[in-house]
């Protein structure tokens, strides 16, 4: 079969928004399939959005492909006889964050007819659909409020679990992804300080806001535990992950409102790692349950710093949670054959 992969992105910024497609690509090609990637520019800015998505609008793919499958929006606007949506967020400023601080224009005439544009785009793209998937619940229970879309829900796996491994269980807690404010590192470096027992925290992930990693440094000074405080402020290769991982006490991954569970949530479960995140994360509490496969806190420094405790005082339950992580990905179905098998239906 002739696949097109078709997602947006912004030019020269990586993620996990790229490795779902990347990843895709390459067990699709080992089931001998013709697949070709296309990356579209898109950028968030109010007065671009509407401009952006009539130009996807514009892209027709019926002579090139047999199916196409979308990712980051809003690719789903493409057009194609055959056009499955995997959906992994909407632009959510006009979405779900419209009533915070992150709405990007007014809440006036002008911003809600822009809003409300935007809502009619997407509606209208993806009616088309051949089938409609999600990431995550979270994301499903946006698409049913919002545009009155149902979807089904399928997990995004990582590329090649078996890279991952376990070792002894350290005394870091480990966190990979991205040093950005919405990531939530911060609360990390301020659970530090309030922690009693030798636990480290060790940060790993590029970044698109130095200020934003310098202020991590600055609050661990401030803290007095930056000698307990590692920041690696650079991308991170799969087997970094790995080495990082296989000797971690356990994992941290706090992002506010995630879409999904994130990939650093399946990498640590790979790795028979537990994964210390809060109750306001979003699609990481689908995965990761209270006392089952990690540990979960409100978003509040003191609550993650005595969590952060008890890992360091207890290595056995460390594990036991380590463990019952990795049976959640096989409790879950996270896997490629279940992935193809249904984005090929």
């Amino acid at each position: 079969m002739r696949i097109g992969l078709i997602s947006s992105a912004v030019p020269l910024v990586g993620g996990g928004y790229r490795f779902i497609v990347d990843w895709l690509k390459e067990r699709l090609v080992e089931r001998g399939h013709e697949v070709e990637v296309l990356y579209l520019p898109f950028v968030d800015e109010p007065e671009d959005v509407l401009p952006q998505m009539a130009a996807f609008r514009m892209v027709r793919l019926d002579d090139y492909f047999d199916r196409v499958i979308t990712f980051r929006p809003p690719a789903h606007a493409v057009r194609h006889r055959c056009k499955v949506v995997w959906f992994i967020h909407h632009i959510r400023v006009f979405y779900d964050l419209w009533d915070t601080e992150h709405r990007p224009v007014a809440d006036d005439a002008a911003g809600r007819a822009l809003r409300a544009a935007i809502m009619r785009a997407d509606n209208a793209a993806l009616a088309e659909a051949h089938r409609v998937f999600t990431n995550s619940r979270v994301v499903g229970d946006r698409l049913r409020r919002f545009n009155g879309v149902e979807s089904e829900v399928l997990y995004p796996p990582v590329q090649q679990p078996e890279r991952f491994r376990s070792g002894p269980y350290g005394d870091e807690i480990v966190s990979i992804c991205r040093m950005e404010p919405h990531k939530r590192q911060h609360l990390m470096v301020e659970a530090m300080g309030h922690t009693r027992s030798p636990v480290r925290l060790r940060l790993c992930g590029s970044s698109m806001n130095p200020a934003y990693v310098e202020e991590l440094r600055e609050t661990a000074r401030r803290l007095g535990v930056a000698d307990r405080v590692a920041i690696e402020d650079r991308w991170i290769t799969e087997e970094e992950k790995a080495d990082l991982l296989e000797t971690a006490l356990a994992s941290a991954y706090l992002p506010f409102d995630e879409d999904s569970y994130g990939y650093p949530t399946i990498e640590a479960a790979h790795a028979g790692r537990a994964t210390v995140t809060t109750t306001d994360s979003g699609g990481v509490t689908e995965f990761v349950r209270d006392g089952v496969e990690g540990l979960m806190t409100p978003p509040d420094p003191a609550a993650l710093g005595a969590a952060f405790d008890r890992l360091y005082d207890d290595r056995a339950l460390a594990s036991q949670l380590g463990q019952a992580a990795t049976a959640r990905v096989a409790e879950l179905g996270i896997d490629w054959d279940a992935v193809l098998e249904q984005l090929l239906a």
